[in-house]
């Protein structure tokens, strides 16, 4: 959404998508409208241009209403008049107001995320396959893990691990593939390769051939020999290592 004037009538479809920043003080309260992304980008220290997150560069008393509060009362609680330092005060001193549905949809996206890097980075060492989604869905609710809607997800992965490995074995093995392609068909794959895992050694051989070793999450590994046999058609020799 780009800069506009803000109309009262917006506010519904504004909320859709902006949580809003509030802080009180001197018995009065100073709000901003935001993404929520940028809210979670700010509290870990990212870099995020407020004022491109913001629908207007304004500082509300009622955001809900349109109202603003008094310039003197802006001044007199953050002696300044420039939004983004305000916006900034606000987001490391109060509250975020977020509406019961758009704390479900970002903790239900959330959840979504974490299950899947469990499921991909990790296996049930009793079988040597990954875990159904449903069954680290299931540990997750028996543990009683909350999502918090605007932490990020790499930092909930490690503590929602802890919480459910008393439930179900997990292991996180790394395997190592070795790679033999065609030039010709090295620029196909090389993509999927840096995405699944991490290419640890290359070389190029004297008959145009790329070697590569490439360790990836043993969770990963059908999904692995299938996509890189697909953009080869079958053409690329695939081995497992002995770590």
């Amino acid at each position: 959404m780009g800069k506009k004037d803000y109309q009262k009538e917006h506010t519904d479809t504004l909320l859709d998508e902006y949580v809003i920043a509030r802080v009180r003080s001197h018995g009065k309260d100073f709000e901003i409208l935001i993404k929520p992304e940028a809210v979670e980008k700010f509290r870990v220290k990212k870099d995020v241009d407020i004022l491109d997150n913001m629908p207007v560069d304004k500082i509300f008393s009622d955001s809900s209403k349109g109202e603003e509060p008094a310039r003197e009362d802006i001044e007199n609680v953050f002696g300044t008049m420039d939004v983004k330092m305000i916006a900034e005060t606000i987001l490391e001193k109060g509250d975020v107001q977020i509406t019961t549905e758009q704390r479900r949809k970002r903790q239900e996206n959330k959840r979504k995320d974490i299950i899947d890097r469990i499921v991909r980075n990790s296996i049930n060492p009793q079988t040597g396959t990954p875990h159904p989604p449903n069954r680290i869905e299931n540990a997750m609710k028996e543990a009683g893990i909350h999502i918090d809607p605007f932490k990020p997800v790499s930092m909930q992965v490690d503590e929602v691990v802890d919480s459910i490995k008393a439930l179900i074995p997990l292991s996180f093995k790394k395997l190592l593939v070795e790679v033999r392609v065609g030039g010709d068909l090295y620029g196909k794959i090389y993509g999927d390769l840096k995405d699944m895992g991490t290419i640890t050694r290359e070389d190029w051989l004297n008959d145009g051939t790329w070697k590569g070793v490439v360790k990836i999450p043993a969770g990963v590994m059908d999904e692995f020999f299938e996509k890189i046999n697909n953009k080869t058609k079958g053409k690329a020799e695939l081995e497992l290592l002995e770590e």
